[in-house]
């Protein structure tokens, strides 16, 4: 017999919290940039994150990406190699847990599913692609986690391939995000393509990093910030290339982007830039992230900028780190989009109780063991009635669309689609809309999390304080069945009306529902 649903009181649901996962020993992030592949390996040991390996490799993702948004192959080949590289080293170390995650070349390609598949074989690992605010979010997590902590707000500039993050933020917590279409390598293609580097090419590449950072400048300067420091390799290698010209110069200033220009200028070609920290692979890129760099400081007027070591795969560790220790930015989100769109709580923590019930039930024979099959119904069925704050008529959809395109911190955009799709359709007609393009296995499994999150809400649709009877789920891959005690139907004309409709609903769509009244006897 299947496990019957226990329904609990409003008060026993929002006092009973799972305790904090144990941190794994071992945890990964590997960070898929516009330009280069990086994999950051840490031990976690007495309550710290020691890095114990660090592998990069330069892929220049960004620049295999086409107008029409198709990966080149030659650059899709190496992007994979090196992956499975990152994967044979990954389970060498036996990593616990592991993040994978996308940013910017990712995001703008289009027809992406059979490389991330590819992908994910080949590291051993799902990718996650992130929008560009959490991708800013992370990059100062990074930063704020790995720097002496100093009194006072702080800026970080993080110049990726394809996309230039900005974060002001006071100790850990990030104030003002920014997330700009300008990388180093998508300036380099469009004005340095050739290689060839003259003071009118500079200018122009500058003036089209003028323009993207010109709405956002009023913003960032009224906020201020006593420091300034810039993240990850673009950064490092330009503050490394004016120590290489002045010895003297310790921070990156205006004086010393100025010098790394002129030199640039002289050398007249990228094969010519022959300084020590401008590698061979980073030669193509250098000149459009100095067009960016020095655009940063002339529009936001920094005086100097130290260099971070961290960066967004550190980020992406603590982020990791807090969610075994029940600091879970995905939850707080969840939370503060409950407070914005005026959740009514207590309802949605009847949902959740039940659909939480409903899911110990059938987790086995639908083959939800995944943990996000857990969190995404508890997520959705705390947002399901956000839409109602902009309209009762059709607030799934609504709903959907907010979860969708909002920017919510901690959450991949994966996550997000998935979210949307449960909400969108948790009521009304059963509609299967837009599930294929949900990444495997939720292509798949999202259809029974629907299923369960739908009866949910249903059951709960008239608001009651009282509790549901235990009522007995029993799953096959295409069907539901729902036993409820004797006569409690009965009892409850308008849910039994209710479920009926729903029986209709799903059948249109290919899935059978039976509802079922006494014990099995």
């Amino acid at each position: 017999m299947a496990q019957a649903a226990t329904a609990r009181s409003p008060d026993t649901r929002t006092s009973t919290r799972s305790a904090p996962r144990a941190v794994p020993d071992v945890l990964a992030a590997v960070d898929l940039g516009s330009n280069s592949f990086h994999m950051v390996v840490a031990r976690y040991s007495h309550g710290q994150l020691v890095i114990i390996d660090r592998l990069r490799e330069m892929v220049r993702l960004a620049a295999g990406v086409a107008e029409n948004g198709r990966i080149d192959k030659d650059v899709s080949a190496r992007a994979l190699a090196c992956l499975e590289r990152f994967g044979q080293r990954l389970r060498a170390m036996h990593a616990d847990s592991v993040r994978c995650v996308g940013t910017n070349a990712l995001r703008l390609a289009h027809r992406k599913q059979a490389f991330l598949e590819r992908a994910r074989e080949a590291l051993g690992h799902p990718i996650e692609i992130i929008a560009g605010m959490e991708e800013a979010r992370l990059i100062y997590s990074g930063v704020a986690h790995t720097m002496p902590s100093s009194p006072g707000k702080r800026l970080v500039v993080d110049i990726g391939g394809g996309s230039t993050e900005l974060i002001v933020g006071e100790g850990l917590t990030p104030l003002e995000l920014e997330s700009l279409q300008m990388g180093c390598v998508a300036l380099s293609e469009r004005f340095f393509r050739d290689g060839k580097i003259s003071a009118k090419r500079m200018e122009r590449a500058r003036l089209a990093a003028r323009m993207e950072l010109e709405p956002v400048q009023a913003a960032f300067r009224r906020r201020g910030w006593e420091h300034a420091a810039g993240s990850s390799g673009t950064v490092r290698a330009i503050g490394e290339a004016i120590r290489a010209l002045d010895p003297q110069a310790l921070t990156i200033t205006a004086a010393g982007i100025k010098r790394a220009i002129d030199y640039s200028i002289d050398a007249g070609h990228t094969r010519e830039l022959n300084l020590e920290p401008i590698t061979e692979d980073r030669r193509p890129v250098f000149p459009g992230g100095l067009a960016i760099l020095a655009e940063v400081f002339g529009v936001l007027e920094i005086n100097e900028m130290q260099i971070a070591e961290g960066a967004m795969r550190e980020g992406l560790l603590y982020d990791m780190l807090g969610r075994f220790k029940r600091e879970d930015a995905r939850e707080r989100t969840v939370r503060a989009m409950q407070q914005r769109y005026h959740v009514d709580t207590t309802q949605a923590e009847r949902v959740e109780a039940t659909v939480r019930d409903f899911l110990e039930q059938t987790r086995e024979t639908w083959r939800l063991e995944e943990p996000l099959a857990h969190l995404a119904l508890k997520w959705a069925a705390r947002l399901h009635e956000i839409g109602l704050d902009v309209s009762h008529s059709g607030y799934h959809r609504h709903g959907a669309y907010l979860l969708e395109n909002a920017d919510m911190p901690g959450f991949p955009r994966e996550e997000q689609r998935l979210l949307a799709r449960l909400v969108g359709a948790h009521r009304r007609k059963f509609t299967l809309d837009r599930i294929e393009e949900l990444v495997p296995p939720w292509d798949r499994a999202a259809v029974h999390l629907i299923v369960l999150l739908r009866l949910a809400v249903l059951l709960h649709r008239g608001r009651s304080t009282t509790a549901l009877p235990a009522i007995e789920l029993s799953a096959t891959p295409k069907s539901l069945e729902a036993r409820f005690p004797a006569r409690w139907l009965k009892e409850h004309p308008l849910t039994a009306a209710d479920l009926q409709q729903e029986v209709d609903y799903l059948r249109a769509s290919g899935f059978r529902l039976r509802v079922f009244s006494g014990g099995r006897g």
